[in-house]
């Protein structure tokens, strides 16, 4: 069931804040990233398929069915797409079950934000069930709004997750700060109109763009600094 529109007054009274912050979840708010490797990386292995980081760009930051579509490209296995997604998806959800760390310096800034009044939205494209395993590891009570990949007919790099988490929340994109970790979940907020925070979980190199900042942790993250970024430029 689609959750409910967020009143458009739930934004910050401080006009120098962003109207919200929209978050990825995978390598951005909780250390999964590397789980989501690895759970590829066992099967890839086991299609005799060792990743590399030629792999990379279709593996981290991509939805379960993108992954599974590459590795069956890639390996030539009698296996069908689906089933290498169920698999994936069953796998990646049991290492996540068992090893859900937040990111440095993610809780404290929810909780700088919650303070603000500033609304937060989950923008995930990982499966509903593995949002909520990190949503009851972390607290579902930070977010006014959860998109999993279910919840949009395209899920990132298309905009679609961040245009529905703005339209939830009933607020302007371009009002919005996404933070992000990849380049695909870079791409995705910023075709929504989005100013975008990348903190980058691995090598792979991000993005630029007039509205992309690029920051070592969310640990650097305060509100002033999130504020300036979704200010208007000066004309």
């Amino acid at each position: 069931m689609p959750e409910p529109v967020v009143p458009a007054t739930a934004a910050p009274v401080d006009p120098a804040l962003p109207a919200a912050v929209l978050f990825d979840m995978d390598g951005t708010l909780v250390d999964t990233e590397q789980l989501w490797w690895q759970t590829a990386a066992e099967i890839a292995e086991e299609l005799h398929h060792p990743l590399t980081d030629q792999d990379a760009p279709e593996v981290l930051g991509q939805a379960v069915e993108h992954t599974a579509a590459h590795l069956h490209r890639v390996s030539g296995t009698t296996l069908d797409e689906a089933e290498l997604a169920a698999r994936l998806g069953e796998s990646f959800a049991g290492k996540v079950a068992a090893e859900t760390v937040p990111r440095p310096g993610a809780l404290a800034l929810l909780a700088s934000l919650r303070d603000a009044g500033v609304p937060t939205a989950l923008v995930s494209a990982s499966p509903r069930r593995v949002v909520d395993l990190v949503l009851s590891a972390i607290g579902r009570d930070w977010f006014a709004v959860t998109l999993a990949a279910e919840d949009t007919e395209r899920t990132k790099p298309a905009p679609d997750p961040y245009l529905a988490a703005a339209e939830r929340l009933g607020l302007d994109p371009a009002a919005c700060l996404a933070v992000e970790d990849t380049p695909t979940g870079v791409a995705s907020a910023t075709a929504a109109g989005c100013a975008v925070l990348a903190v980058p979980s691995t090598a792979t190199p991000m993005p630029d763009g007039e509205r992309i900042t690029l920051l070592a942790s969310l640990e650097q993250a305060d509100l002033a600094l999130l504020g300036k970024l979704t200010a208007a430029p000066a004309v």
